[in-house]
């Protein structure tokens, strides 16, 4: 059996340095500087009770990760989903986004957003065989959306519940 585990952390915690690393690794060799310089996001964005920074272990080994902060009141902005290169193909990344969708469904939110690279297809064909509606023409080659007036970005978005859900006032009136 695989000792498979999720951690919660941050982004700055010195077991995860390593597959931080080679997240952005990976976006310096796909994209270059096309992105430009990405500015630090304070830590506390990815912290309960608006966030969650998560990490599957393996025998202790951080394998894939991927994190939410608040995007608005009723939705969570998933970011930094990502298995490390030598473990891909093995369904982790849609381990990660289905922990993280149920993580977000705990903390209240009825949506999920996210936004991928447009030299990611892999990703791409993840979320939508994970239920997430592309906000952008998926008939147009990718590579067009890194063109102005487009900015590299696609996007994507969940609805997490079949109907809306109550609000706290509804839910305690229903009692």
């Amino acid at each position: 059996m695989i000792d498979e585990t999720f951690i919660h952390t941050t982004p700055d915690d010195p077991l995860i340095e390593p597959i931080i690393d080679g997240l952005f690794a990976e976006y310096r060799a796909r994209y270059g500087d096309y992105f430009g310089e990405q500015e630090e996001e304070p830590l506390g964005l990815y912290t309960p009770p608006d966030g969650a920074f998560i990490v599957l272990l393996r025998h202790e080994t951080p394998i894939a990760m991927g994190a939410f902060k608040r995007y608005n009141v009723t939705t969570a902005e998933l970011k930094r989903i990502w298995t490390h290169g030598s473990m891909r193909r093995q369904g982790l990344a849609q381990k990660v986004l289905l922990e993280l969708e149920r993580l977000a469904r705990l903390q209240g939110y009825e949506a999920l957003f996210l936004t991928t690279g447009f030299r990611q297809p892999e990703a791409v064909r993840l979320y939508l065989s994970q239920g997430y509606q592309p906000q952008f023409d998926l008939s147009i080659d990718p590579e067009r959306y890194s063109q102005p007036p487009f900015d590299g970005r696609l996007p994507f978005t969940k609805t997490l519940f079949d109907q809306p859900a109550r609000s706290h006032y509804e839910k305690s009136r229903a009692v």
